[in-house]
């Protein structure tokens, strides 16, 4: 894997492991970090040998604890503009990309960090960890994708309060509103993420790619247009390798082997 200014990029068979790490910034977000984090995800598309992907934050405090407020200070409305959709891009790479990923949310999770851990597929959060969108009390509003995807996540009504108060919630708090899939001790979390992030690698690579892809275009449409699209995917899939194997082995009584074609 190539090195980053600002992350950690470690593969663990089919599972790569990117850690933002700057722990002595809490791991904010700066035009750096988002620069190596769009680098590091094009990479990990184009890597046949990696089919999962885990993102979380260097040390213990957090995992991306917001955006680069020095950085940030002196931005005006074209500076402004700018840095919100260079993050939007590299997010929405994040999501819409074709290898699942998983963000373990190790600590403080705000703004930035709410938002980068929205545009994987799923959260897993350590007990310890801390979410929200604190934007209003800078005077601006979240800008990567925050007041889209978290009305998406939680609800029109929640997400509003969220962002209109600026308040902090607790993992279990983000677990009970459905913004996280699991909370587990801090020292499990990582191997928990990589847990399930395996088992997501052992299926075919083909149907992983059009699973995702169903699901987050689908939501961008009505449901005509999503089961269209879905319809259309499982289509493309019936023309795979993969399917004639997935079902052969089923009526074979044994475990499929894919080979991600």
């Amino acid at each position: 894997m190539s090195d980053y200014e600002t992350l950690l990029v470690e593969k663990d068979g089919a599972v790569a492991v990117v850690t933002i790490n700057r722990p002595d910034k809490l791991n904010a977000l700066n035009a750096a970090v988002i620069r190596d984090l769009g680098e590091a995800f094009a990479a990990l598309e184009a890597d046949a040998s990696v089919k999962a992907v885990v993102l979380t934050g260097a040390g213990e405090k957090a995992f991306v604890a917001g955006a680069d407020i020095s950085e940030m200070k002196d931005y005006g409305p074209s500076e402004g503009v700018a840095f919100a959709q260079q993050g939007q891009r590299v997010f929405d790479r994040i999501q819409y990309g074709p290898k699942p990923v998983i963000a373990a949310v190790n600590g403080f999770a705000l703004g930035g960090g709410t938002e980068l851990a929205m545009a994987c597929d799923f959260i897993y959060a350590s007990a310890k960890a801390k979410f929200g969108q604190p934007e209003i009390n800078l005077g601006i509003i979240p800008g990567f994708g925050g007041t889209q995807r978290l009305p998406r996540l939680v609800g029109r009504g929640r997400a509003l309060e969220l962002i209109l108060t600026g308040d902090m919630l607790p993992a279990d708090e983000a677990y009970r509103i459905g913004l996280v899939n699991k909370v587990v001790p801090p020292e499990e979390l990582l191997a928990e993420a990589k847990k399930t992030a395996v088992k997501m690698a052992s299926k075919g690579a083909v149907a992983l790619k059009f699973a995702k892809h169903s699901i987050n275009r689908g939501l961008d449409t009505d449901m005509d247009g999503g089961q269209r699209i879905e319809a259309e995917s499982f289509g493309e899939l019936c023309a795979t390798e993969d399917k004639k194997e997935g079902m052969t082995a089923f009526l074979e009584k044994r475990a499929p082997k894919f080979q991600d074609k």
